[in-house]
């Protein structure tokens, strides 16, 4: 094997502090570091540090040009091929308005993470986007795109859907297929780093599922043959998938490049080995002789 890894370097936002962040890529780092990698985080793309591997870690849905032409001058970037993570992009099962599906149907931002990095971006950016937002905030969700996740909208079909919906690139429609045990709603989170992975199943009373509500896990479960070809198409390096298992089909929600660990999730021994494991992932980008 070859020398291995002996920098990293993750590329942030440039208004985006990833030392105060909850980034579950921060669990990784403490492994790193003890295989004498070094780690650093350079944020915005006025300045250029080289670095064995960088990963790309801008909190946003779509990775502006600035930054992916930063990413291209180092040898290797960890997902670097993830440009876009809309759900119109990454989500399946959409549903068209008029292409026949009658069922269930959820109405999400079509931003990730409800759009919530992109608000705070404008909001910090100058006092022009504050007024922005402020204005939106007046608006109904329907017309402003605006919907956190807690609030996506379920509808018995389509057609209960508004009519501006349609019309709203903000916002997208997915057939509302959730996964059932019993009384109970599941997702399924599968995090992954290169060839290391975790993939857990999460079980609730509530329809829309959050660590804040979640009353039992369980981990170490096989990860679909469908759901890593997804992966492949998709170019994802580093990340998580949010998805579910419906009529014998693979459901996929949402997918993250920029994973974060809910302050619902203590540190627990079992999170912190998901954090090492993850970790030797690097390899899989930079092989390296083996380490104790």
């Amino acid at each position: 094997m070859t020398s291995g890894c002996k920098s990293i370097a993750i590329l942030t936002h440039a208004r985006e502090d990833f030392d105060a962040n909850e980034s579950f890529l921060k669990l990784l780092i403490p492994e790193w570091e003890r295989q004498g990698i070094t780690i650093f985080a350079l944020r915005g793309t006025a300045e250029f540090r080289p670095a064995d591997v960088a990963i790309m870690h801008v909190d946003l849905t779509v990775v502006p040009a600035a930054y992916r032409a930063l990413a291209a001058r180092f040898p290797v970037t960890i997902n670097g091929r993830v440009d876009d993570i809309s759900k119109s992009k990454v989500s399946t099962h959409l549903v068209r308005r008029g292409d026949g599906y009658d069922g269930p149907v959820i109405v999400k931002t079509d931003l990730n993470y409800g759009g919530r990095p992109e608000r705070w971006l404008t909001r910090s950016a100058s006092r022009l986007g504050r007024l922005r937002l402020k204005i939106e905030s007046r608006l109904p969700w329907t017309w402003s795109g605006a919907l956190d996740v807690s609030d996506y909208q379920i509808y018995e079909r389509p057609s209960d859907v508004p009519r501006v919906v349609w019309s709203n690139s903000r916002l997208s429609v997915q057939r509302y297929l959730p996964e059932r045990d019993g009384s109970f709603y599941c997702l399924r989170q599968w995090l992954f780093f290169g060839d290391r992975e975790a993939n857990t199943l999460c079980f609730s009373g509530e329809p829309i599922i959050k660590a804040s509500n979640v009353v039992k896990r369980e981990r170490g479960l096989p990860v679909p043959d469908e759901l890593r070809a997804m992966r492949a198409r998709l170019g994802f390096d580093y990340g998580k998938f949010d998805y579910g298992l419906a009529n014998g089909e693979v459901i996929l929600y949402d997918a993250n490049r920029t994973p974060t660990r809910s302050r619902d999730i203590a540190v627990t021994p079992d999170v912190t080995a998901i954090g090492i494991d993850l970790a030797h992932g690097i390899h899989s980008f930079v092989p390296s002789p083996r380490y104790a």
